[in-house]
């Protein structure tokens, strides 16, 4: 005789919600969110469907629109015409720029939205990478003095916490340095401790126009400075560092290929997660959606649950709005 049913634990719906471990709301979404310039524009991504470009006017409205349906943070990034671009970055930070007059609008319009830009060269750099190049390398602290100006910037214009997604070495500590002694004492970051070099990021990168340039004179990937992703002893290294330099939230990316990251991490540290379900992963499930292999709400759903179970506190997803949506169904 059986004793002991474990299926008497799923008999309907109602004794399943009783048991049911994690939980999926919107308070668990942070959207990304592409801005260009000039006004009532709005460009498709074609690698990713439903996800646009748009210009702040339009941005502004978006946001609304997000935080109706109880989506209440955003993370921003910009596509910086070429005529800005060069081998510094400098207008990453400057006051009047797309970036900071985007915070600006969404903070003035919703209040209540957290807003989180990204903090990287590469939308900015001419060479299309994280970091100032000389001599056909990446310079780490000059990059990290960069990356402190950016974040003071995005302070200034209202940004709740900055988002490093650089993986330069020591960025956290001198970006929360120059954070203190600007006094932003309560401005936090989110930094990607573990971003690794990935396949995952193509449709992101042309969203941006921001992949390596074909140079013979510099890198052509990532992989100098992002993980290799053979790795995951080297993650909680990674994770470590950011700590203790001043890290509030901590980031791990991609997310799906990255489920035992996560849980690696969650066992280890106390800090709030947050994951990446990156650009090809939202590619991935809309392209075999379009093919009618699998059901969209129902894959959403259980796409983003899974990083819940392996540990995430916050999920910045491209299905945040869907998500939201069929959520509140």
């Amino acid at each position: 005789m059986i004793h002991s049913r474990n299926r008497r634990l799923r008999v309907n719906e109602s004794i399943r919600s009783l048991v049911r471990e994690n939980v999926l709301t919107t308070d668990d979404f942070v959207m990304p969110i592409f801005v260009m310039e000039g006004e009532n524009m709005q460009e498709p991504i074609p690698s990713m469907p439903g996800i646009f470009r748009r210009s702040i006017d339009l941005t502004v409205k978006e946001c609304k629109e997000l935080f109706s349906l109880g989506v209440k943070a955003v993370n921003l990034y910009m596509k910086v015409s070429e005529n800005l671009k060069d081998n510094t970055g400098k207008e990453a930070w400057n006051k009047n720029g797309l970036m900071q007059n985007t915070i600006k609008a969404i903070k003035d319009a919703v209040p209540g939205m957290v807003v989180m830009p990204d903090v990287a060269l590469d939308p900015y750099s001419i060479y299309g990478h994280d970091g100032i190049i000389e001599n056909g390398k990446i310079l780490n602290d000059a990059t990290n003095e960069a990356l402190a100006k950016m974040s003071v910037s995005h302070a200034e214009a209202g940004a709740d916490l900055v988002a490093p997604s650089d993986m330069m070495d020591g960025r956290v500590q001198v970006i929360r340095e120059a954070l203190e002694q600007s006094g932003f004492t309560d401005v936090g970051i989110v930094s990607y401790a573990a971003k690794y070099a990935s396949s995952f990021y193509g449709p992101f990168r042309s969203a941006l126009d921001s992949a390596p340039k074909e140079n013979v004179e510099i890198p052509k990937d990532k992989k100098t400075y992002q993980m290799d992703f053979h790795n995951s002893r080297e993650a909680l290294n990674e994770v470590f560092k950011d700590i203790d330099e001043g890290a509030d939230i901590i980031m791990i990316k991609p997310g799906l290929p990255y489920l035992d990251i996560v849980s690696k991490v969650r066992e280890a540290i106390d800090l709030p997660i947050a994951v990446y379900n990156v650009s090809g992963e939202y590619a991935m499930v809309k392209a075999a959606v379009q093919n009618g292999w699998l059901d969209n709400d129902k894959t959403i759903i259980e796409n983003l649950t899974c990083f819940k179970r392996a540990g995430a506190d916050m999920i910045f997803t491209y299905f945040a709005k869907e998500a939201a949506m069929i959520l509140n169904k």
